[in-house]
């Protein structure tokens, strides 16, 4: 039986994180608010996990579950090199709706999907997120939602959409931007925009000192 959990109050707040915390290393999914929209998250490096998560929203393993994070610091363990690109992305857009497609490292024991040696990395510009992420470490976390269904922006849609397949639905109040993440793809030889969302491409165009066009371009 999934339980809802109130993090909107201050008095409650502490006992609800602890409650999803829990949740996420006992090898269960969680639901959680994010600053874009609501999430559908699990413990990383659970491969059982991410698997369940997966078969909650419907889908395979050929859309790989993207990864949030706590803090800066995490990503350097997680991923192949911290470049340039990266580095100036990070700094300017995190905590935030940016997320970014980079080489992983290749040590890392989890299972996401079909990667191709990358993983999807954000760090969002939510409290409660934070506080969670930085307690139970990455988590992987996708759009909480059905695929094809719309993304919820509250908890009681997403609890509409993926019911008992969760244990815990942490409620944040409603997600405040209510649009997807910005994906900018660095694993090529050039970054460029997979899906344009919560940043624009000339917002990350002026930080990479490249014209929105080129960002776009699929070529």
């Amino acid at each position: 039986m999934a339980q809802r959990v109130d993090a909107t109050n201050p008095g409650d707040r502490e006992g609800a994180i602890v409650t999803a915390e829990n949740a996420v290393k006992g090898g269960r999914l969680i639901v959680m608010p994010t600053d874009t929209l609501y999430g559908i998250g699990c413990d990383a490096f659970d491969n059982a996990a991410v698997e369940a998560l997966l078969q909650a929203k419907h889908r395979g393993p050929d859309m790989p579950v993207p990864v949030l994070i706590g803090s800066w610091e995490t990503v350097e363990g997680l991923v192949a090199e911290f470049s340039a690109h990266l580095r100036r992305l990070v700094e300017a857009f995190w905590p935030g709706g940016l997320s970014l497609v980079v080489p992983q490292a290749p040590s890392l024991p989890w299972n996401l999907g079909d990667t191709r040696g990358t993983v999807m990395l954000r760090m969002p510009n939510h409290p409660i997120a934070i506080d969670l992420l930085q307690r139970t470490g990455p988590m992987a976390v996708s759009s909480a939602n059905v695929s094809g269904q719309p993304p919820a922006t509250t908890v009681a849609m997403a609890e509409d959409q993926l019911g008992d397949s969760v244990a815990v639905y942490l409620d944040g109040g409603e997600a405040t931007i209510g649009e997807p993440s910005t994906i900018v793809d660095l694993a090529g030889h050039r970054p460029r925009i997979l899906r344009e969302g919560a940043i624009s491409a000339e917002q990350i165009g002026e930080v990479l000192q490249m014209p929105a066009s080129e960002l776009r371009s699929k070529s």
